[in-house]
């Protein structure tokens, strides 16, 4: 399958490369902090629900595992324009 694209491939010009380099480290690089925040906000709250009393220690290791999650993100995007101005 990826055959079929290889004409295309050969007439692409650098700056389009470039677009679609930043693209791809952007779009998959996004992926994963989304779902990883989606998920660790979700069982956060289910946590919460069954066990009010813990609301301070769950709330601080959810922050942290955010922060953490997010960082994944951050360094997608200062790849993706680093392809796309410097590469």
């Amino acid at each position: 399958m990826f055959l079929a694209y290889l004409p295309f491939l050969e007439v692409l010009s650098d700056n389009g490369a470039k677009a679609i380099g930043a693209a791809l480290a952007m779009g998959v690089g996004g992926i994963g902090p989304a779902l990883a925040i989606g998920m660790l906000v979700g069982k956060a709250m289910e946590a919460l629900g069954r066990n009010p009393e813990a609301r301070g220690a769950v709330q601080t290791n959810m922050i942290l595992g955010v922060a953490f999650a997010e960082a994944i993100g951050i360094y997608a995007l200062l790849t993706a324009i680093i392809v796309a101005f410097v590469v």
